[in-house]
């Protein structure tokens, strides 16, 4: 039920607008003065404020103005009897939602209060969406607890909300664009466009009209007016990947836009204005590339104002279990299966292949396995014969080939039960809480390597330590 918080210093107007408001459904507090309607407002919430201009001691505008300080965003109707033009105006600025003057009509009232209500809902619905939207992206996509990754997401958190040029370098298919996307949806922007453009991908004879835009006529097969990414990507984020293969010539009208923030389309005299944010991306060494005259140094140095660098998968294997689980569990989704798992063997190969094609090759090879490994389980035989000769030590029979690493579960557990039974479910209980409380002692407390040695995901390793009351040898991770 929605409640109106009613303000006037007139017994009989607030004895009205009581009764009239209940009989409508809404719940209502009445006070005769705004210092008490003050202290109501830091000890319940309301859905609107009715107020009265002109009262004795503290007056409407007054009110506005100190109830504006509690950051509530509860819309306020203004009423009185002396309205005059500039009253009203005084009364938006202190952020009345609407105006009204007595002697009014209920059912005209009634309006203003749905319309208030209305909006004020649409807000705050709007807000908790950007508060999703931001929490859904903080770091959507981006996976690893190795130290490289951590200082990505540190330096994510420190830039993503300022408009400064970013240039984010990294070796093909280490997730440039996933991370160009985390710091827009991380920013003031990420309500505005994202525009991705591979500056690879576009003839050189397209591209000007690609980034610009064309007017119609400019060029044979210019049939209409068409936008180009920048005034597509107004207001929010131009990503433009690969852009050391951006011809010389397209270079110095990007350094124009990127400085002047205005540019022409094809074929067109009028400039455009632009407000957009540059992010750009590589796997080139455009310092080598400037020394080689394929890139301009004053462009490199307009883009380069905060490098970022993505490292290579082989500098974050700790990295490569988190991903195959999470590549599993994406490519098990999609395809309607049971989660691939995959033999201590299998991983060992994961592990110590070198990975040129970083995480885009990682996540190609587990849609491949899923596709075509019939059951569960993926074994060293399983892969692709570039992985197989990896393997340091053949994999012993009577090992847990499911588990990462493998786990010796021989006969000794068959000699353990005596003549009159065991307690299955605390026996395993038992022997459970002790593997984990040796693998956080043996990894100094790291979570995610304890986490690893058991074959478990992370957040799986906490959720047993809670409820078995184990607690982290040191402060690891």
């Amino acid at each position: 039920m929605k409640q109106i918080l009613i303000i006037d210093d007139d017994d009989y107007i607030r004895d009205s607008l009581n009764i009239f408001f209940k009989e409508k459904g809404f719940a209502t507090r009445e006070v005769s003065n705004c210092q008490a309607g003050l202290d109501l407002l830091k000890e319940e919430n309301f859905d609107l404020i009715i107020v009265d201009l002109v009262m004795p001691g503290m007056g409407g505008l007054e009110f506005l103005r100190k109830s504006a300080g509690l950051n509530l965003d509860t819309p306020a109707i203004v009423v009185t009897a002396f309205g005059t033009v500039q009253t009203a105006v005084e009364a938006m600025k202190f952020g009345a939602f609407d105006y009204i003057t007595k002697p009014f009509v209920l059912d005209e009232l009634m309006i203003i209060v749905e319309r208030a209500i209305g909006v004020s809902m649409l807000q705050k619905e709007n807000f908790m969406l950007k508060k999703q939207l931001k929490s859904k992206y903080k770091f959507n996509g981006l996976i690893g607890d190795s130290p490289g990754m951590q200082r990505v997401y540190e330096m994510i958190e420190k830039i993503a909300d300022i408009d400064s040029t970013v240039i984010i370098t990294g070796e093909s298919g280490t997730g440039k664009e996933q991370v160009a996307k985390t710091i827009h949806y991380n920013s003031s922007r990420l309500e505005q466009p994202f525009v991705p453009i591979n500056c690879a991908a576009i003839p050189k004879d397209l591209m000007e009209s690609e980034l610009f835009g064309h007017e119609k006529g400019a060029f044979t097969g210019a049939l209409n007016t068409r936008l180009g990414r920048f005034e597509l990507a107004s207001n929010g984020t131009l990503f433009l990947d690969e852009i050391g293969e951006l011809d010389l010539s397209l270079q110095v009208k990007l350094l124009r836009v990127i400085q002047e923030k205005e540019f022409e389309r094809v074929g067109g005299s009028k400039t455009i204005k632009v407000d957009v944010r540059i992010l750009a991306a590589t796997n080139k060494d455009l310092e080598q590339s400037i020394s080689e005259g394929k890139f301009r140094e004053d462009l490199f140095y307009r883009l380069n104002v905060i490098p970022l660098h993505i490292p290579p998968l082989r500098e974050r294997k700790d990295d490569i279990p988190l991903l195959i689980d999470h590549f599993v569990g994406k490519f098990a989704k999609k395809r309607k299966r049971d989660p691939l798992r995959f033999t201590s063997g299998a991983m060992e190969c994961l592990l110590n292949y070198g990975w040129p094609g970083n995480v885009r090759e990682l996540e190609n090879l587990i849609e491949r396995l899923a596709i075509l490994v019939s059951g569960n389980s993926v074994a060293v035989s399983d892969l692709p014969e570039k992985f197989q000769g990896l393997r340091v030590k053949e994999e012993p029979a009577g090992y847990d080939v499911l588990a990462r690493p493998a786990v010796r579960i021989s006969e000794e557990v068959d000699s353990c039960i005596p003549d009159e039974g065991i307690n299955l479910v605390g026996t395993v209980e038992g022997l459970e809480r002790k593997l984990i409380i040796n693998a956080l002692s043996r990894t100094n407390g790291v979570k995610s390597k304890a986490a690893k040695l058991l074959g478990l995901n992370r957040t799986t390793l906490i959720e047993k330590m809670k409820k078995m009351n184990i607690e982290t040898p040191s402060a690891g991770a």
